[in-house]
């Protein structure tokens, strides 16, 4: 595989085009299914290529990116729930940059210069999501 940092800009768009194909089809497997193809750390490995790529090539994001949805519709057999809270999602956190990012992030939304924050960290264990009232 190609490094990031390496690659053309037309490799860029058929690269794009080909991890947008890839993570719908395991995005449906794993939502719509419930027959996930690959493991969580696979897919993991496939969002952070493509985020690496449209880091690179900001202005090869499509509109439809992996990068700007979250999983796939949901299952017929679902019904709608109207959270009280939203249930939101984290991003992953790979490396000591993704944490510091973070951080970063956390500060400029609180508007927060150099007050100390303290985290709580917890290894991701996937499964299903569930609010319990």
């Amino acid at each position: 595989m190609t490094p990031v940092a390496d690659l053309t800009e037309a490799e860029a768009v058929e690269e794009l085009t080909r991890l947008a194909d890839e993570l719908t089809r395991h995005d449906l497997a794993y939502h719509q299914d419930d027959a996930p193809t690959i493991s969580d750390a696979e897919y993991d490995a496939l969002k952070r290529r493509n985020l690496d790529i449209e880091d690179r090539f900001p202005h090869l994001i499509r509109e439809n990116s992996p990068s700007t949805r979250v999983g796939a519709p949901r299952a017929e057999q679902f019904s709608p729930v109207t959270h009280g809270t939203p249930m939101l999602s984290l991003d992953n956190a790979f490396s000591d940059e993704d944490a510091l990012e973070f951080d970063a992030r956390i500060r400029r939304f609180l508007k927060l210069d150099e007050t100390p924050i303290a985290y709580t960290a917890e290894p991701k264990i996937d499964g299903l999501s569930a609010s319990i009232r």
